[in-house]
This record gives structure tokens, C-alpha cells and sequence, in this order.
């Protein structure tokens, strides 16, 4: 079981999140008080943070599974973008990621077969808002001489979701 505690700090205009791995934290906007009207965002919204977990999540699968195939990875970069209903609560109604990938002797094919394992079959935040929020997938190769292949789709069609083999996780 993962657990995740929230406290508020008030001096700071800002919820503190500590996962199970205590001592890490990550800062959360709280709402402004009448005082604090001028106030700048002080973290993530609760929000963003679900895409940033969208993103950290399928980040840890590609790599993991790319390490697994022997090709090392000298940047992995995941650009997520979400786009919410405009009334209240506010969910999300679609979900795009974007992994850029630095390395050498990277094939298209066996990249988009990983981001498609990491987005449709490994990732347990993906899984939860499946159904809810359409999400969809782009890669983008980058050589050893910066050389970009451009975005190029990823199929997320094909593979199902039920996993045929544990994948380690933190």
C-alpha cells in the first residue's frame, strides 16, 4: 500500500505532500488567504500534479524497459498536456504525452512498442483515468548528432491492458 500524507504550511502559502519515502516532498498550491490576494502560486495545483505523475509514471516504465533491451538512454524528456472541462470538478478529458528520447542506434519500432507498453499496459496512474480522459502519445528521436527524427505518433491501439509480466516498481 502507498500512502501519501498532506499537511498544510501556513507561513508558506502551500500544502506539504511526503510520500513513503519519507523526507521527500513535493509543494502543493493552497489557496490564498483575503490577505494574500497578490500572492504567486507556491507548488504544483493538485491538478498538474496528476499529469506530472501521468508523465514521471510512463517516464520510469520506457526507461526501465529500455534499459532491459540494452539501448541506454542519454535524456529521457516527457512533455504532458492535459485539457480539463471547464465546470466544476474540472476533470480531465484528455491526457497527451510527449517523449523525446537522446540515444544512439534508437529504432522507431522498438520505441513505440515501449511507450506502448508504458502508457496502455504498465502505467498505474494512465490505468486509473483510462476511460475518463482520452490519451494519446508522441515520440521523438534525437541521435548521437542531434539529428531529431520530428514527433512522430505513437499507436496505442493493439496491445492489451492486462499485464503478462511484473514490472519492478519504487
Amino acid at each position: 500500500m502507498k500512502t501519501v500524507s498532506i499537511s498544510l504550511d501556513a507561513g508558506g502559502g502551500r500544502f506539504i505532500a511526503e510520500g513513503t519515502h519519507r523526507g521527500q516532498v513535493i509543494h502543493v498550491n493552497a489557496p490564498k488567504a483575503e490577505a494574500e490576494e497578490s500572492r504567486r502560486p507556491t507548488g504544483f495545483s493538485a491538478s498538474e500534479l496528476l499529469l506530472a505523475s501521468a508523465g514521471a509514471c510512463t517516464a520510469w516504465d520506457v526507461l526501465e524497459m529500455m534499459r532491459k533491451r540494452r539501448h541506454e538512454l542519454t535524456v529521457l524528456d516527457v512533455a504532458v498536456d492535459g485539457v480539463q472541462d471547464e465546470a466544476a470538478p474540472w476533470p480531465y478529458r484528455q491526457i497527451a504525452l510527449h517523449f523525446r528520447l537522446h540515444g544512439s542506434g534508437l529504432r522507431p519500432r522498438v520505441v513505440e512498442r515501449v511507450i506502448r507498453l508504458a502508457c496502455v499496459r504498465y502505467c498505474a496512474v494512465l490505468a486509473t483515468v483510462r476511460g475518463v480522459a482520452q490519451i494519446s502519445a508522441t515520440m521523438e528521436l534525437v541521435d548521437g548528432e542531434g539529428s531529431s527524427s520530428g514527433r512522430l505518433p505513437v499507436d496505442l491501439n493493439g496491445v492489451p491492458a492486462a499485464p503478462d509480466e511484473a514490472m519492478d516498481r519504487p
